[in-house]
């Protein structure tokens, strides 16, 4: 087995230098302290940030064995260091821990959270919606009313026209009505006026002829020149006209009697007649109006004169 002088003996000559590297080396580590503290403080300027940081591992790597010492006669010697630099070391990248996971009991809490923010949703815009409804309806009712209560209006104003105007026709009605009332009765006060003073004026002349040529007896106390009546002979003058013209055949009970009023002009002629009073028997009321109309004209009374209405009054069936 060789021994420590052998290994010498083939080790690399010693440096002559040795002593000039080592400073060298001092230096370089003083320069890489002072960048390494420089770059420290530099980084320090936000004394309040503060970081966490946790390595993980992607893909799962099994350790490498452990080195196993090698004979001695394989043992190289190390060689000497060199004067270099050492690398910068490298930082580690700091990563921001990731998110926790979410569990079924937040997933279940947020799917309640979102369904009653929509169920609130949509209970907001039903009500919004049923208050524009509501707003609508009201709007509409209004008008409705409105327009009904114009439609009132509108009927009670006609109807209060057509009252007035059926109250001012009425009152125009009525006021007619007593103008010719009043001119009625006036024309009848003027008429009767009138015929008051024609009778008067006639009363007067027939008083003055009265008293000029008046042919009554001492006892009359009449004014007239002749008696209003006919002669006691016109009756018998009458029935002397009539009786011909009779036309009666049936056997009749007891002697009927019916009373006839008879309208002549100024010369006899028959305008009409009526039957004032029945006998009882028809027919013989009816052959009595049948005499008078095949009469035709009524005889003159004695003195000439014609009386406008004359009165049958005794028509008997028997003589």
């Amino acid at each position: 087995m060789p021994s420590a002088s052998d290994r010498l003996d083939f080790g690399p000559p010693k440096g002559k230098g040795s002593a000039r590297a080592f400073a060298l080396a001092l230096l370089v580590h003083a320069l890489l302290i002072a960048a390494l503290t420089w770059g420290v403080n530099w980084k320090r300027s936000d004394l309040s940030t503060s970081y966490e940081a946790e390595i993980w591992s992607a893909v799962p790597q099994q350790v490498a064995p452990r080195l196993v010492d090698a004979p001695p006669e394989a043992v190289m010697p190390p060689p000497p260091p060199a004067a270099t630099v050492p690398p910068e070391p490298e930082k580690p990248e700091v990563k921001a821990p990731p998110p926790p996971l979410p569990t079924d009991v937040d997933i279940a809490l947020e799917q309640e959270k979102k369904r009653k923010q929509m169920a609130l949703q949509k209970e907001a815009e039903a009500k919004k919606e049923t208050a524009k409804a509501l707003e609508k309806d009201k709007a509409l009712a209004l008008e409705k009313r409105q327009k009904e209560r114009k439609v009132q209006e509108d009927q009670a104003k006609r109807l209060a026209q057509a009252e007035a105007a059926k109250e001012d026709k009425e009152a125009q009605k009525v006021q007619a009505q007593k103008l010719a009332q009043q001119l009625a009765r006036q024309q009848d006060r003027d008429k009767q006026a009138q015929v008051a003073s024609l009778k008067q004026r006639q009363e007067n002349l027939d008083r003055l002829r009265g008293m000029a040529g008046a042919n009554g007896g001492a006892n009359e106390t009449g004014t007239a020149l002749k008696s209003a009546g006919p002669s006691a002979s016109y009756g018998g003058m009458l029935r002397a006209a009539i009786r011909p013209n009779v036309v009666f055949t049936e056997e009749i009970v007891g002697n009927p009697m019916a009373t006839v009023e008879v309208r002549v002009t100024s010369d006899g002629t028959v305008i009409s007649q009526r039957l004032v009073k029945s006998s009882g028997n028809k027919n013989w009321d009816d052959a009595a109006i049948n005499a008078i109309i095949r009469t035709r004209v009524m005889p003159k009374d004695v003195d000439g004169r014609m009386p406008d209405t004359i009165l049958i009054i005794d028509m008997r069936a028997r003589g």
